[in-house]
């Protein structure tokens, strides 16, 4: 199951930077990233 998952998640970031530049592809994975970081601290927060 965590294979499949894997698998998904390289597949679906291959197709996110097939057409695009390296410093776009950067800026978008630093906002996930950040976006990731406040989920986690809000929960921690929030607990």
């Amino acid at each position: 199951m965590l294979d499949d998952i894997k698998k998904t998640l390289w597949a679906s970031a291959d197709k996110l930077r097939a057409n695009m530049d390296a410093a776009e592809y950067k800026h978008l994975v630093l906002g996930l990233i950040f976006v990731k970081y406040i989920s986690d601290a809000f929960v921690a927060r929030h607990a």
